[in-house]
């Protein structure tokens, strides 16, 4: 298969942790053809310096009618600040490319479906970068609710489920995530992940309770914490109703931070830490070389302290309870979500995100900020 040609827009986060390192780390399915950065620190751009590419491998753009109008590029990956993602993945796909855009894909579901309207109408992939499908924990989590209710280690008909991405922070980072733009806040940013996971897990909510405020005192209410209650009632996912709690905290000072609380009938589980990969690519490309490589045998993994824990009644009445280790025996593997990219655009492989459903996570915002402003719950049609 030949690679795929690869344009980067942006030289910020998204483009420097997570793009260039896969795209790098794949040779046989990608090519950097070139980086969009309208205002370089060098001749040669932030990329290429930090990765120690030659600006002969790689072009440097600064203008994105340049982009557009090479006709090698035939992947645009988009990692710059959500407000934009909208009208750049339009003008690519008009001009006949691939778009890989980063989460929030769009600032309202208007827009997430029209590019998906215009992704069909070209005949182009157009990709959600909902990278935390490929999280180590949440791996671990799907395998928990598979197992058969006739295993000794399942939870039973689960109650309740709370998804969570607190942190410790007293103050802003000063970054444009800080402010009060279209898509921003960490409702768009964190709740992306949590919302996304919870609808590959149980489908959509029929009703929907959020809460949103300012804890910190600083910055704009609407970039600050949140809780959203998603609700399901008897018979959608499960036999019985119950609630998935999603929630993004700034002020709790707890490490490991909570992942997962997960209630069932036959027992509990309860997840502490993050997924590893985002810190070990920050690591990674805080001194990167020629050589990219996201396939060592640590990569990807948590130590095995962060591994969640298994509470089983050993009798109906709940008198004794019997503790257990879960392993996360799956590796984190985000490369997995590029090669699937690949996969779909040479081989017309199935996305394993859909527009579809990064459009339905957007539409979920909507609605929880919807019902946070409003103070009541709203119904999902």
């Amino acid at each position: 298969m030949e690679p795929i040609k690869c344009c980067a827009i942006g030289a910020g986060l998204a483009t420097l942790t997570f793009h260039v390192p896969f795209i790098l780390a794949l040779p046989s399915l990608f090519t950097l053809h070139s980086v969009l950065e309208r205002n370089p620190p060098s001749p040669s751009g932030t990329v290429c310096d930090k990765f120690k590419l030659s600006s002969s491998e790689v072009k440097l753009y600064q203008s994105f009618d340049e982009v557009l109008s090479d006709p090698e590029i035939e992947l645009v990956l988009i990692g710059t600040p959500n407000d934009t993602h909208y009208v750049l993945a339009k003008a690519a796909l008009k001009a006949g490319k691939h778009v890989l855009v980063d989460k929030p894909v769009t600032p309202s579901v208007q827009e997430a479906k029209e590019l998906g309207q215009l992704a069909k109408e070209k005949r182009k992939v157009l990709y959600a970068f909902q990278n935390r499908r490929w999280d180590q924990d949440y791996l671990a989590l799907k395998k928990l609710l598979d197992l058969p209710e006739n295993d000794s280690r399942s939870l039973g008909t689960i109650v309740e489920f709370e998804s969570h991405f607190d942190r410790y922070r007293l103050g802003l980072k000063g970054s444009w995530k800080d402010e009060p733009r279209p898509a921003a806040g960490l409702m768009f940013d964190l709740g992306s992940h949590l919302i996304d996971q919870t609808l590959c897990l149980f489908g959509r909510p029929t009703q929907i309770t959020a809460f949103a405020s300012n804890l910190r005192g600083i910055g704009h209410p609407d970039v600050d914490n949140f809780t959203i209650h998603m609700h399901y009632p008897a018979g959608s996912a499960l036999p019985y109703p119950f609630t998935a709690i999603l929630r993004a905290h700034p002020l709790s000072v707890r490490s490991p931070q909570i992942r997962f609380i997960l209630l069932g009938q036959k027992g509990s589980y309860i997840k502490y830490g993050i997924d590893v990969q985002e810190e070990q690519l920050k690591s990674l490309t805080s001194a990167p070389s020629r050589t990219v490589t996201t396939t060592t045998t640590s990569y990807g993994l948590e130590p095995e302290s962060y591994w969640g824990t298994l509470e089983h009644a050993t009798d109906p009445n709940g008198t004794t309870f019997v503790k257990s280790v879960w392993p996360s025996e799956e590796s984190g593997c985000y490369t997995d979500l590029y090669r699937n990219l690949a996969a779909t655009i040479r081989e017309n492989a199935e996305l394993k995100v859909k527009w579809e459903e990064a459009t339905a996570v957007i539409e979920m915002i909507e609605l929880a900020r919807k019902s946070a402003r409003e103070g009541k719950t709203i119904d999902v049609l």
